[in-house]
């Protein structure tokens, strides 16, 4: 016959092959012969097919006694599973593309999800002592609240390391911005002073240079590799010359390799020696100053609150004579496993912080990968009738449940093989836009056996999820019931597919609120009076000589028409400068003390540089009343901390001086715009603090480029040698709400994600729900029902299931989000709104996402669907 293999080969074949693979063999060698004479010509694909049938003369298919036949062993078998579901996906494409979608999305957020979770939870904890570092805080009371803080007296690193035999090292460590020079290249780098023991405790990876010296001398300095390329073109720089603020020359002692972004260090380019610091007598501060970090290693085999009882009254020994009440002062160690997770101030101490992000995220990790997961139980279990009589034949001609169950399991884990490639195709190509969101480095290691490792565990676990309620429900069908056509309970089937519908849409239900909350909160925050005006407004740090040129530097930009007016401060009036307390006042109590005033300092055009409105009284300035060297403004926080009825004139005592207030101003924004605003004190620049910012009120009736320009020329004329650096006050505010808007973004996304993925499932649903009800369908077009309602129809019931979904949902979204805002002062009420919007867009998606399959059913011709029937 025409189109069929060699007889004689079919039968030699049958000779000398195993009974118990022959027919398996038979079936690929046949379905090979067909596709090949499509391919290549019948004379051809005949002669390939002996060569088949030859290559098949090898012992594990030679013919042995029946006594002999080996059972399949679990490789033939398993090869046997993979191949029918390989034949099975292929069959229903459409339904594995939505399957394989849905989880590739799943299994991607959850990769970059846990990816953010590793660098959270390592951070600050890959070195080798890091069991035995700590960071050493503060405690006290202010105004009968407990406060802890993480700077500390510059004496108090070498008192611990000397009379505390616990403690191995104890280091002092100071940030810094300097510039940088080498050659004709001028840099503001940040940086630190710290103790030669800092990088024996953090040891961090050194291109060059010994670790012990380093840090040794008082003219040496450290750099990172990319901080070497930048100034010297290659990261071999030992040896060579830096000038520090065009003033010390230092040698590069040693080069570091660039610190990893998960430390707190992160930050820092460079490290001098604290000799360095201390040769022009900057480390003079004592007890009673609190502008240094310290770090201290404990020695082996120490227990933490042990050394903790021993060292917490070192400080309040110390500051005895110094300051008033020293009876609350205390210190603490801080392990450095807690440093960047447990970081919130509550109560006096370190409590939460970004564990509980962490731990928000990695439930969200895990429930759009059980999203993904419904998905596939869902379009599985709908697609049951279509294997049921599979399933019963099977079992007729001796199929166990148990070999069903793994083949279905083959399908489910083959399933969930080519998502797995899929999702990493598409982390490899998000995980840029995802580090530029998150402000990270994260990366797939992929040329580490550990990655794929579990990498092969993650796909495992996905399938398996996915898959194994859908192999035993499958793998339960009786088959009588199944030659009945009643293999299943309609009632349950559907009870099952409504309730993973209702769990996927409620977890949606809640991001939603909570994507809508978040945003809610960043607006309301940014919406806040913050006391000045942001427009125009910028700040320069008075480095180099601009301290000595600053009038003339004042009087040419506003003569060029730059700006309209410019002032020097402590700092920008976006950043908390310094904080003052033990201040008293007339009918003031010792109780009063404890309060602590956000302090600052400015000249006499402060208020009308940067907008901040003087409620009471006058601005400071010494030109027109020199007993202004003394007077001070408060705002409005202030004048009612301290009960003053008439502020002006009022005699304050506070850094060993009496000073008098000559005004009133309103409150504005320091620190976080989501906290109240402390009291605040302004003196003139009289005071001990000195002013090295400046405020620029830049000219409107200029484009910004053209104001930028003309600073620029006159900067260079009066500051050469270092560069033009601003930041513009609105820019300055608008990080204050980074990390609010970093979590919002996240949600936002895991929230679309999560909706996509539910709608893929959706929208196989409606295919099956409107393919199963073609009958029906074509019944009620003959007896009159329109397009529209038979859309109502196949909606009606998936939006019941978003209104269950949504009454499940919204009380959740609304306990979890109202626990996030507890920690903001400043905060909004969650208000109906926010369920309103939430679930109208629930309607809209699943209504859109519904609707396209059933326009398409609803159009069918009637006769053709009935016929078909």
């Amino acid at each position: 016959m025409p189109n069929t293999p060699p007889h004689l080969a079919d039968r030699l074949l049958s000779w000398f092959c195993a009974p118990h693979l022959r027919e398996e063999v038979l079936g690929d060698l046949h379905e090979r012969y067909t596709l090949r004479v499509a391919q290549i010509g019948e004379s051809r694909a005949r002669r390939r097919y002996w060569l088949d049938v030859l290559a098949y003369m090898r012992p594990e298919f030679i013919r042995r006694q029946p006594e002999q036949y080996p059972q399949p062993t679990n490789t033939t078998m398993l090869r046997n599973y993979l191949k029918i579901a390989w034949r099975n996906l292929i069959r229903e494409k459409g339904y594995a593309s939505l399957n394989m979608a849905g989880l590739a999305v799943g299994m991607a957020a959850s990769t970059l999800i846990f990816l953010w979770i590793q660098s959270e939870l390592t951070y600050d904890r890959f070195y080798s002592k890091t069991d035995r570092i700590f960071q050493v805080y503060n405690q006290d009371i202010f105004s009968g609240n407990p406060a802890v803080w993480g700077t500390t007296p510059l004496p108090l690193a070498p008192t611990l390391k000397q009379n505390y035999p616990d403690v191995e090292e104890a280091i002092r460590y100071r940030p810094t911005t300097l510039l940088l020079t080498a050659n004709d290249k001028k840099m503001n780098v940040e940086g630190a002073f710290a103790d030669p023991s800092f990088l024996n405790v953090f040891d961090f990876a050194l291109l060059a240079g010994n670790r012990e010296k380093v840090l040794t001398g008082s003219n040496g300095i450290v750099i990172t590799k990319s901080l070497a390329e930048k100034l010297f073109g290659s990261s071999d720089a030992i040896g060579k010359t830096l000038q520090l603020d065009h003033t010390d020359s230092f040698l590069v002692t040693g080069v570091l390799h660039d610190l990893p972004n998960n430390t707190q260090f992160n930050n820092i380019s460079f490290l001098l020696p604290w000799t360095a610091f201390a040769v022009p007598g900057w480390d003079s501060d004592g007890w009673g100053s609190n502008n240094n970090y310290t770090f201290v290693l404990l020695k082996d085999k120490i227990n933490s609150a042990t050394a903790n009882e021993k060292i917490k009254h070192v400080t309040a020994e110390h500051l005895k004579g110094v300051v008033e009440d020293v009876s609350h002062r205390q210190i603490f160690l801080h392990p450095a496993t807690k440093w960047h997770l447990y970081s919130k101030q509550e109560n006096g101490q370190l409590v939460d912080g970004k564990i509980g992000t962490v731990h928000l995220f990695s439930l969200i990790a895990a429930l759009i990968l059980l999203v993904a997961a419904v998905n596939f139980i869902n379009l599985t279990t709908a697609r049951s009738e279509k294997r049921a009589k599979e399933v019963g034949i099977r079992k007729v001609v001796g199929a166990q449940k148990r070999s069903l169950v793994f083949q279905f399991i083959s399908e489910s884990l083959l399933l969930a093989f080519f998502a797995g490639l899929l999702a990493l195709l598409v982390v490899l190509a998000f995980i840029p836009t995802f580090n530029s969101l998150t402000n990270k480095q994260l990366s797939l290691e992929l040329g580490t056996i550990n990655f794929w490792l579990v990498a092969s565990t993650f796909v495992l676990f996905t399938g398996l999820l996915a898959g194994s309620y859908p192999a035993f429900f499958l793998a339960s069908f009786q088959p009588g019931m199944v030659v009945k056509g009643a293999h299943q309970s309609i009632n349950t089937v559907f009870s099952l597919r409504k309730g993973l519908v209702i769990t996927q849409f409620t977890f949606a239900i809640v991001l939603i609120i909570g994507t809508l909350v978040i945003n809610d909160q960043i607006h309301y925050a940014q919406n806040r009076d913050n006391g000045y005006d942001q427009n125009n407004l910028l700040f320069m740090s008075m480095t180099g000589d601009m301290s000595t040129h600053y009038w003339s530097f004042q009087q040419e930009l506003i003569h060029d028409g730059a700006a309209v007016s410019v002032s020097k401060s402590l700092g920008p009036i976006t950043n908390l400068n310094s904080r003052q307390w033990g201040l008293s006042w007339p009918g003031s109590t010792k109780a009063d003390k404890d309060i602590e005033f956000d302090r600052f300092a400015a000249d006499e055009l402060f208020l009308k540089t940067t907008g901040t409105k003087l409620l009471v009284g006058r601005d400071i300035n010494v030109h027109e009343y020199p007993t202004d060297s003394t007077a001070v403004l408060l705002n409005e926080t202030a004048v009612k901390t301290m009960h003053l009825k008439n502020p002006l004139g009022t005699s304050i005592r506070f850094d060993s001086h009496d000073w008098h207030v000559v005004g009133v101003v309103k409150d504005f924004i320091f620190a976080s715009p989501y906290e109240p605003i402390n009291p605040v004190v302004v003196h003139g620049p009289a005071g001990s603090i000195p002013l090295e910012w400046m405020s620029i009120r830049l000219n409107p009736a200029n484009s910004t480029a053209k104001n930028l320009e003309i600073t620029e020329q006159i900067t260079k004329k009066y500051n050469p040698n270092y560069p033009f650096e601003y930041t513009f006050a609105d820019e300055s505010y608008k990080a204050k709400f980074a990390d609010e808007q970093r979590t919002g973004s996240l949600i936002s996304l895991f929230t679309g994600l999560t909706i996509i993925i539910s709608c893929l499932g959706l929208f196989g649903l409606a295919a099956y729900t409107a393919q199963q009800r073609t009958k029906e369908i074509g019944v009620r077009k003959v007896l009159g029902a329109t397009v529209t309602n038979i859309v109502g129809l196949l909606t009606k019931e998936f939006i019941q299931l978003i209104g269950i979904a949504f009454v499940i949902g919204a009380p959740i979204g609304w306990y979890v989000m109202e626990k996030w805002l507890q920690d903001y002062s400043y905060r909004i009420a969650i208000g109906v709104g926010v369920f309103l919007l939430t679930l109208s867009s629930a309607i809209v998606i699943v209504t859109l996402t519904v609707s396209f399959q059933a326009i398409k059913a609803a159009l069918v011709n009637p006769v053709k669907s009935l016929r078909s029937e």
